[in-house]
């Protein structure tokens, strides 16, 4: 299965393209973002070993500014959600964010040569997708959804779906999974081990 997080792919290809007419606000926006991380992965004081650290500081900061972890993470926990502790969900979005940050970076900075066009917008209220088609090195056409929601003025990511796939029904099948035979500490634990690994 691809990553449900190929939009860090994305991200990587989207600079120069020109803009749709039909494009709104919510592309517009994350077309912004797609562009802030090209600038850093092109900057050349940012390349190599060295400069690991920082580099992806900036990405995961960037990130940050176009991606709801909270509701990500909402979504993601779906019913046990209402259950937590406000400690404990201010827990798990730290811990699944970074999570989610170390499974991805690296592909992040592996980019190969894809190419996407925007392709469509659905506005809903408060409520939008923006519609993208990847076209990877091999001319294979991967179609991806960013599904966001709008906070204050910005349109902020909550789920991403590539071929079909949603990042959020994903994680929370495996999370129900271990919520069904564990306790919540249990999956605290398992993401901790995660995000702790060489």
């Amino acid at each position: 299965m691809r990553s449900p997080l190929l939009w860090l792919v994305v991200a990587l290809v989207s600079a120069g393209l020109p803009s749709s007419a039909s494009a709104g606000i919510p592309t517009e926006q994350l077309k912004g973002t797609t562009d802030k991380i090209i600038v850093i992965l092109t900057d050349p004081e940012l390349k190599g070993p060295s400069q690991a650290e920082k580099r992806r500081g900036l990405i995961r900061k960037t990130a940050d500014e176009r991606f709801d972890w909270d509701e990500m993470s909402r979504r993601s926990l779906g019913r046990h959600w209402a259950k937590l502790s406000e400690e404990e969900k201010k827990t798990f979005v730290d811990l699944f964010s970074r999570l989610l940050e170390r499974t991805y970076m690296e592909r992040v900075e592996d980019y190969s040569g894809e190419k996407v066009s925007y392709v469509g917008e659905t506005v809903d209220g408060d409520y939008a997708t923006v519609e993208m088609k990847v076209l990877t090195s091999k001319n294979t056409e991967i179609p991806v959804l960013n599904k966001m929601k709008k906070n204050g003025g910005e349109w902020m990511i909550y789920d991403v779906s590539v071929e079909g796939v949603s990042l959020v029904n994903n994680y929370r099948t495996q999370f129900n999974s271990i919520l069904s035979k564990s306790p919540f500490s249990e999956l605290l634990a398992k993401l901790r081990e995660k995000v702790s690994e060489k």
